[in-house]
């Protein structure tokens, strides 16, 4: 089955560089009005609160964003429940430091618990199955790595981080190699030991593919019946249950209890990252 690597993680050099181009280009360092009116020296104190529940995900953030503070305490984990208005970390440092870090530090946390908070939603609809909640790449530009591990935090699985992870032939690699043969046929002439997968519409494009030999197959908007066929058309062939499915297209909260039953092994959700609302958090200060 295709398993790709999973993004349990912020690499400590990826969370400085982009941590530097979020404050960079908020000129956090010229920040003219706190410079203005906040004495150098001035202390503040205060508190991040939620307010309304989510999933967390966005520790590695705060500790980086706010690493100079002479105080620090985060009360939950990435990927823990928040109940509304709670506290989540408290602080201690200069004014100044901490006010022109402010709305970097909420940015990304907000948006990142909000993908952590509706990938939670759809692995609970699907956890009485053997289903995996995919992401996709359908996420924001410089943001991949980040929303990755988020999606990571709210109990999701995460698909091909990038191109060069995996093969995922679509219609346009097909057309333009000349048929699914062909294409298949390109792809295991590189030989690079990847896995190879298909997205597929019908059954006769399966059947062409299984005469060649593929690792998995994503089912392109398929409704619920065309799914069950093409699981068990898949499945008839020797060696079918090693070959890995997903569904995608189309699948929602609302109608993805439809396809916990059919045998898929995963189901991509591109709204995962593409369309997660970001959360409503706070900060809180106490000038000294």
């Amino acid at each position: 089955m295709i398993q790709y690597k999973q993004i349990t993680e912020i690499p400590e050099h990826y969370l400085d560089d982009r941590i530097e181009q979020f404050l960079y280009e908020d000129f956090a360092y010229e920040d003219i009005t706190t410079l203005a009116c906040v004495p150098e020296d001035k202390a503040v104190s205060g508190y991040i609160e939620a307010q309304s529940e989510f999933v967390l995900c966005g520790n590695p953030i705060i500790k980086k964003i706010l690493k100079n503070c002479i105080d620090l305490h985060i009360n939950y984990k990435d990927g823990e429940l928040i109940p509304k208005n709670t506290i989540i970390a408290s602080f201690k440092g200069n004014a100044r430091y901490i006010l022109s870090r402010e709305r970097v530090l909420l940015n990304i946390l907000q948006r990142l618990s909000g993908v952590a908070t509706i990938t939670r939603q759809f692995v609970q609809k699907v956890e009485k199955s053997n289903i995996k909640i995919l992401d996709t790449r359908k996420t924001t530009p410089g943001l991949r790595l980040f929303e990755k591990y988020a999606v990571y935090c709210g109990g999701g699985t995460n698909h091909r981080l990038n191109l060069k992870e995996g093969m995922l032939i679509k219609d346009n690699h097909i057309t333009a190699s000349g048929s699914i043969t062909q294409a298949l046929l390109n792809a295991k002439r590189m030989n690079l030991g990847l896995p190879i997968e298909l997205e597929v519409e019908n059954m006769e494009q399966i059947k062409e593919a299984m005469q060649i030999g593929v690792d998995g197959f994503l089912l392109d908007n398929m409704n619920r019946e065309q799914t069950i066929d093409a699981v068990n058309l898949i499945r008839s062939y020797p060696n079918g249950e090693l070959i890995f499915i997903e569904s995608s297209g189309g699948i929602n909260l609302s109608n993805i209890d439809n396809y916990l039953e059919t045998g898929i092994n995963a189901i991509s959700i591109g709204a995962l990252t593409h369309s997660a609302k970001s959360v409503d958090i706070h900060m809180e200060f106490e000038f000294e």
